[in-house]
């Protein structure tokens, strides 16, 4: 009965800790601009520590004022939608995190460098494409806040559709070393909820059913595949949670790994397949060419 009693009380933090969180970030992305930037960065310095202290459990050392530093300067190009500065930026990163080495570092040098870069790119790049992504627009769509929700939607039945149906069906280990507890139906089912549900939002604003299907596909793949990439490098350092910053849930990292990898990609797929449509012409184009 006690053991019951646990339980109940451990899901109702968990929903209780996961409606609080997603009612904030979602008010902050339906008003965009300041709110959302100051949302993102809020999620991205708690994400930078937390990974740092994975790696400091590992026996690696990344310089976490490089990366918080870094992660600002791409906040701003992001905010000011100054993609033509990536480059420059990312190169000076670079060669910040190898300065820092230099002068300030400590053993091991090359892993303390290549960790300092991934965690850049993992916990700050990435997740400011959800800047880009709720900043498109174009004649037929005013933004991206509707794709945005698609993206939630998707990520949110993929994280129920694999717990319930691995549950109930789950047989075959979906990957046995890194993550024991999922499983290959588990997946399916997840995969299955996110398509469907992505289908019924981009209904809700007139995005074309097959479009839905891929969007909701690419979201519910990546989403499972950087759920996995997180559980890696917690493995491999030997930390079950990344933190205890939310309660049933761990850390930030551990209720944000899903999106990682997600919100780029769909940033990308929105961007040259639905607001513009200048690389599939161009891969037409390429293709033609060959014949």
């Amino acid at each position: 009965m006690a053991e019951e009693t646990k339980g109940l009380n451990k899901n109702a933090t968990r929903m209780l800790t996961g409606f609080i969180m997603g009612t904030i970030v979602m008010t902050c992305i339906i008003y965009g601009k300041f709110a959302m930037l100051a949302m993102v960065l809020t999620i991205v310095f708690l994400a930078t520590k937390e990974y740092v202290k994975i790696l400091e459990h590992k026996g690696f050392y990344p310089s976490i004022k490089v990366m918080m530093l870094s992660e600002l300067l791409l906040a701003w190009v992001a905010s000011v939608q100054r993609f033509d500065l990536v480059a420059l930026v990312l190169s000076f990163c670079a060669i910040g995190s190898f300065m820092w080495v230099l002068f300030c570092g400590r053993q091991p040098y090359i892993a303390n460098v290549a960790t300092t870069l991934l965690g850049i790119v993992y916990c700050g790049w990435f997740p400011l494409h959800l800047i880009f992504l709720r900043n498109l627009h174009c004649e037929r769509f005013d933004s991206g806040l509707g794709f945005v929700v698609l993206m939630f939607t998707a990520i949110l039945l993929t994280d129920i559709g694999c717990y319930y149906v691995g549950t109930k069906f789950g047989k075959h280990k979906l990957a046995p070393v890194i993550s024991p507890n999922k499983t290959i139906e588990g997946s399916a089912g997840g995969t299955f909820f996110a398509i469907v549900g992505a289908v019924i939002v981009g209904y809700f604003f007139q995005l074309e059913w097959y479009l839905a299907v891929l969007a909701g596909l690419l979201c519910t793949v990546f989403a499972q595949i950087g759920d996995l990439s997180e559980s890696l490098i917690k493995r491999d350092a030997g930390v079950k949670d990344s933190g205890h910053s939310l309660p049933g849930h761990g850390g930030f990292l551990d209720r944000t790994d899903s999106f990682i990898f997600t919100i780029p990609m769909m940033y990308y797929f929105c961007y040259y397949f639905i607001f513009s449509n200048n690389l599939l012409t161009d891969i037409i184009h390429f293709f033609r060419g060959l014949f």
